[in-house]
């Protein structure tokens, strides 16, 4: 099993429209108050988003064989260096290269939709449904730019949110403490099928992500949404 005409690109691929994004924050922001809860959970997403993936940790490695068998379960395993992670969509033989720019948090996210929307997962993976183009955007990378959206859209880096989806994204990590890992899975979905709206290829990635971003940023600024199921894409989810 190989990923259709998946291409791997240069090492700015990684995060690129991250670092050019910028996060706009509510002017008129006014501080707001944090339950018990909120706070306890804020604080222990943020001290995940600084935990970086080390390649010589056993638990940090054992993550990396849980992601490949999840999503290649009939395929053997040949090595956390191999040719073999290429059919993922990462970007070399070593997928911790392409760790570090987001750190431990983009592979929980990668494995935390491989194991909660399996289906979900192995229809991106292998480019299931739609008018796929000649150039294909790498899955594995895809992901971890998809995790630096988030973070930034979401103003995690911040105290508190100054923005209104980070804002509102309060409320769903009330409600579940795995609401960020959700939006990943729901974000991820999202761009996939912006990608085949727009009959995007290999270049138009990073413009893809930004038409993401803005249609998430849109959907968590509704008034009427109180929990990650509430967001109208998550029904892509189940597709």
């Amino acid at each position: 099993m190989v990923v259709a005409n998946a291409m791997v690109g240069p090492r700015s691929w990684v995060g690129g429209l991250f670092n050019r994004s910028s996060n706009k924050r509510n002017e008129k922001f006014i501080d707001y108050p944090l339950c018990p809860l909120q706070e306890q959970r804020l604080q222990r997403l943020q001290e995940r988003l600084q935990v970086p993936f080390e390649e010589t940790r056993p638990d940090h490695q054992e993550a990396l064989r849980a992601l490949w068998h999840a999503a290649f379960p009939n395929i053997a395993f040949k090595g956390l260096i191999s040719e073999q992670w290429k059919e993922m969509g990462w970007q070399g033989p070593n997928p911790s290269t392409d760790f570090r720019g987001c750190g431990l948090i983009s592979l929980e996210n990668l494995l935390f939709f491989a194991r909660t929307y399996p289906a979900s997962f192995h229809r991106l993976l292998f480019k299931q449904g739609g008018q796929r183009a000649a150039w294909e955007y790498p899955f594995a990378v895809a992901g971890i730019n998809v995790s630096f959206m988030l973070i930034q859209m979401l103003d995690l880096s911040s105290v508190k949110p100054r923005c209104l989806p980070g804002i509102n994204f309060i409320k769903l990590l009330g409600d579940d403490e795995e609401a960020f890992d959700e939006l990943y899975c729901i974000a991820f979905e999202m761009m996939d099928a912006q990608w085949l709206a727009m009959n995007a290829s290999y270049m138009d990635f990073n413009e893809v992500l930004q038409v993401t971003r803005t249609q998430l940023e849109r959907e968590l600024s509704l008034e009427d949404i109180n929990r990650i199921q509430d967001l109208p894409a998550y029904n892509l989810l189940y597709q």
